[in-house]
């Protein structure tokens, strides 16, 4: 399953990354669909370079017509986020019908808080970094379209349920 060679990937490369989006919201219990992987990664040279490289050896490629090592240019990422409204730095999967990987680029919250406060959940022996549920709703308020207002809700009544 490409979702969990992805997951093994970055962390054989050590990348500090929480996954954020419709995935997110999925495993934290809410019944929902997606296409793409949305992750948070935090914004450090070091870290940008171990993305990349685990980029590389799992075949993923821009979809933008850059070179991968783009992304590890952040002033030329910050540049684009702030002239052109790249709120995020596509990547996609080999194949036909590949998946789309979204690497949100200067969220709202420092990137490195989310990382810290994440989940890591252990599927198959594969630890998955997940976003807590707090930063997911203050991510989703900050994007405001109509499947995120409802994702907060949902995401809401699990914090309800929390013992």
């Amino acid at each position: 399953m490409f979702y969990l060679d992805l997951f093994a990937g970055l962390d054989r490369h050590g990348v500090n990354y929480a996954l954020i989006g419709g995935l997110a919201v999925a495993l934290h219990g809410v019944e929902r669909n997606t296409m793409d992987i949305d992750i948070c990664v935090v914004m450090s040279p070091d870290n940008l370079q171990n993305l990349i490289a685990a980029a590389k050896d799992m075949g993923i490629k821009p979809m933008l017509p850059v070179p991968l090592e783009t992304l590890g240019q952040i002033d030329t990422l910050r540049e684009w986020h702030t002239q052109r409204n790249l709120l995020a730095f596509a990547l996609q999967t080999p194949g036909p019908a590949g998946v789309t990987l979204d690497v949100l680029l200067f969220p709202p919250i420092d990137p490195q808080d989310i990382c810290e406060r994440a989940l890591v959940l252990d599927v198959t022996g594969t630890p998955v970094k997940l976003a807590s549920i707090e930063d997911l709703i203050a991510l989703k308020a900050s994007a405001g379209r109509p499947i995120d207002l409802s994702d907060i809700e949902h995401l809401k009544r699990l914090q309800q349920q929390e013992p």
